[in-house]
């Protein structure tokens, strides 16, 4: 009997993510290595079935799709502004790093400059994929680190889509042959022109269609065409994304999410999404561990260990100097660098690409694609170490000195905004100026209260400066930070950041100073409020709880209630 390929990719794809998925949880690794050995075992370079894989891509295209139209819904214009001066500058000064090693690695192997570049940009841009899903299992995607890596990711996704459409017409000059100055300049110009109408039509446009659009489904009451309804905006900007405007679908979605995240209907939508969004990402991994070869570990292993070192050495140390060079500390440096240590599904993009126009050797794509497998597999594991690095290096102190002497000096010169930061009178310590943290300071301004901010992104502290607003730049883990911020003696101090390492550490640190300061916490989940009372804190808020709260209080509305019955006519 005939069974259809795509139910037969889908079965044995879902059914062997989660058997492998349990046994890497089980032998405490992540369930990430589980799937991409899935991909493994049903691919063509393996004995046994064999999925189809173009059909496995495209379903994982729709997880990248539905996996970036979350991180949108729940990722402020205001998070990625914050990040700008050191996302921009970095992502260019990481891409470039990455794209000359590549230069330099693809002569050392006999071939053209050209197919050396083609190689280093494909190795360039890291997996938002990966980061989002690495980021999320830590729960530090809401913090600065977690923001400055996905303001990082979007900058690279915009320089790859270029890439993209510059790679056809730069080819013959990349082979040797005459260039077309004026075609590669042309293509240029309409990239970045339709970049930047689809920017244009997503924010303008967008934001006064799809609010008004899912307000007029959630009317209908149908939980199904309210899902619907989020599904079709996700994909549908996703795909005019792509023939539009050749942009990047998961691009596309990402502003989408954005555009939703405006509409008091986030929380549902977000909700709606997750459960598809969950099971698509998987056979993003399936797809990319089934176009693993491991032939090429043993036919090219000094090849493979070349593109492995730039991807796992070479990139993180060019992403680390970056974050250092521009005043950021040294744990947000260590976060950036581990969270690109990978790459993924752009870099596919353009091996293939590569390969096709003849600016690539078939080595070259193989290595590429083995090299994002073994990353991607291993940088959960990296990223579940940054504590244990910062406290290495923190046990060397004159290493450390040398890494934070650019941070230092940032807080240095904040200095004398920081000496004012304790007014006299009431004062309340915030930790984070995200939203949360907006809406703590302004409730307490209500209140009489001065806020004083602690961030970690100094560029928040110097707008928050700027605009007369009492601020300090330093890590809320250290006593000497809340020190000076004046937590002696303050009315209370809110931990605003959802992240339960930091707020744990930073109760831990400020009841080191003062026993007697109520502590108020924000975390994501009821399972870590006890820890954090014990530790502690005063009072402990739960997002779970909030969602809760929220949508008990919205169904005993009168307006959510069953109309009553029309009048029986008598008869």
């Amino acid at each position: 009997m005939h069974v259809d390929p795509l139910l037969l990719t889908l079965a044995a794809g879902f059914t062997l993510a989660v058997l492998l998925g349990l046994a890497a949880h089980r032998l405490g690794l992540s369930p990430i290595l589980g799937y991409l050995v899935a991909g493994v075992v049903v691919g063509p370079h393996t004995p046994g079935f064999t999925a189809d894989a173009a059909l496995a891509a495209q379903l994982a295209e729709v997880g990248v799709v539905l996996l970036m139209f979350g991180v949108g819904l729940h990722f402020h214009l205001d998070d990625l502004l914050a990040v700008r001066r050191v996302a921009v500058p970095g992502a260019l000064v990481q891409s470039s790093a990455a794209t000359a090693l590549g230069v330099a690695l693809g002569l050392a192997f006999g071939w053209t400059w050209g197919e050396g570049l083609v190689l280093g940009a494909a190795i360039s841009v890291a997996s938002t994929v990966v980061l989002i899903r690495v980021l999320t299992a830590l729960g530090t995607l809401e913090t600065p680190a977690g923001h400055v890596a996905v303001g990082w990711l979007v900058v690279e996704d915009l320089l790859t889509v270029l890439a993209l459409v510059l790679l056809p017409a730069a080819a013959p000059a990349l082979r040797g042959e005459a260039a077309d100055f004026g075609a590669i300049a042309g293509a240029l110009g309409l990239a970045v022109g339709k970049l930047a109408l689809l920017v244009a039509a997503v924010a303008f446009v967008g934001k006064r269609v799809i609010p008004a659009l899912l307000a007029r489904v959630a009317r209908t009451r149908s939980r199904e065409l309210f899902t619907l309804a989020v599904l079709a905006i996700a994909l549908a900007v996703a795909a005019l994304a792509a023939a539009g405007f050749g942009a990047s679908p998961a691009l596309g979605a990402f502003l989408a999410g954005m555009v939703v995240a405006g509409s008091a209907l986030r929380h549902q939508a977000a909700a709606d999404a997750l459960p598809l969004r969950d099971a698509f990402a998987v056979l993003f991994f399936v797809a990319a561990g089934m176009q693993f070869d491991p032939r090429l570990v043993v036919e090219q292993p000094v090849l493979l260990a070349s593109v492995l070192a730039i991807v796992l050495v070479g990139k993180p140390l060019a992403a680390l100097l970056v974050v250092l060079v521009l005043g950021w500390s040294v744990r947000t440096a260590v976060t950036v660098a581990f969270a690109l240590a990978q790459v993924g599904e752009f870099s596919f993009l353009l091996a293939a690409m590569g390969q096709r126009l003849d600016v690539l050797p078939a080595e070259g794509g193989g290595a590429i694609v083995t090299a994002a497998l073994l990353s991607i597999a291993l940088n959960p594991w990296l990223m579940g170490r940054v504590e244990a690095v910062e406290a290495f290096l923190r046990a060397r102190p004159r290493l450390w000195r040398l890494l934070s002497r650019r941070a230092d000096r940032v807080a240095a010169a904040l200095a004398p905004a920081a000496a004012h930061a304790a007014p006299q009178g009431r004062r309340a310590i915030v930790v984070g100026h995200g939203p949360a943290g907006r809406a703590a300071c302004d409730a307490l301004a209500l209140r009489g209260v001065t806020p004083v901010v602690v961030e970690s992104n100094v560029d928040t502290v110097r707008e928050l400066v700027s605009d007369g607003r009492r601020a300090v730049y330093g890590d809320a883990r250290r006593a000497t930070v809340l020190e000076d911020a004046g937590l002696v003696g303050a009315d209370v101090l809110v931990v605003s950041v959802a992240a339960a390492d930091l707020a744990a550490q930073a109760v831990v640190a400020a009841r080191s100073l003062d026993a007697e300061v109520p502590i108020v916490v924000r975390t994501r989940y009821l399972a870590e409020r006890e820890a954090l009372l014990g530790l502690g804190a005063t009072v402990v808020t739960v997002d779970e709880e909030a969602v809760a709260g929220g949508l008990s209080s919205f169904l005993l509305r009168d307006e959510v209630r069953r109309p009553p019955p029309p009048p029986s006519s008598p008869v």
